[in-house]
């Protein structure tokens, strides 16, 4: 099994060689990209060392995705939840860029532990914006509430391009991926993978978890959607009845 990290290492290995280097540093200006979609620009400056001009620039959203001043639903929220006073948002981010955040390391707390948990998170910013509108759906689910100003089908970015879908409820919700491979093998061993994985669902043993269902044809829930983002390629993936009791 491949086990993916949420942080950037590059950008953690930054963050916690500045804290540990004191008050001395060098000038950064560097640009990474994190799995060819989400691309960062890190700044330091030896007149203030211990804050960073972090800018982040996310995935092309498809045209079914709707955006809040450029960012998901949820994201400024979120932003400001996970790193508190250690992290002021810039508006306008800087050009090319969908989000730029100043961070005052001198604001980490002095426990190492909590210090490295914070680093880890803005490591996650990724993480932390694209999820940002689950956590708002969820959120309202847990108190069987249904978040306002929210369209009965929402997309989010999961690739450039490319969205999957949440259908929220008052006592549910649902999610469908389109999947999508570019290898011909790729598609035969998903498509092969996928059904079996369904039928595993439905053994006794698993009774309890959210109902999975795969179909080479879109779900009902995603009626109306407009055809390029039903452009699957290896059927529909659906977790069903999300509940919160």
């Amino acid at each position: 099994m491949i086990l993916l990290q949420s942080p950037s290492r590059f950008l953690l290995q930054i963050l916690q060689d500045r804290v540990l280097s004191g008050e001395k540093g060098m000038d950064i200006d560097c640009h990474t990209v994190e799995f060819d979609d989400v691309r960062y620009h890190i700044q330091f400056s030896m007149r203030n060392p211990k804050v960073m001009v972090l800018s982040v620039a996310l995935p092309l959203p498809p045209p079914e995705a709707i955006l809040y001043d450029g960012l998901p639903l949820g994201a400024i929220e979120a932003i400001k939840a996970a790193y508190g006073p250690v992290v002021q948002i810039l508006d306008p981010p800087k050009d090319g860029f969908d989000l730029t955040m100043k961070i005052n390391l001198t604001k980490l707390p002095p426990d190492e532990e909590q210090r490295n948990a914070i680093l880890t998170q803005i490591a996650s910013v990724r993480e932390v914006v694209l999820g940002a509108p689950l956590k708002v759906l969820l959120k309202h689910l847990a108190s069987k509430t249904v978040a306002p100003n929210v369209d009965k089908l929402v997309a989010l970015v999961h690739r450039p391009n490319e969205s999957f879908f949440l259908a929220p409820q008052a006592d549910k919700v649902t999610i469908v991926y389109p999947m999508r491979f570019q290898d011909s093998i790729d598609i035969v061993l998903a498509t092969s993978f996928l059904q079996e994985f369904v039928e595993a669902r439905r053994t006794a043993a698993l009774n309890n978890v959210p109902s999975c269902m795969w179909s080479p044809a879109p779900p009902l829930e995603l009626k109306g959607v407009p055809a390029d983002a039903l452009n699957a390629n290896a059927g529909f993936v659906t977790f069903g009845n999300l509940h919160f009791y």
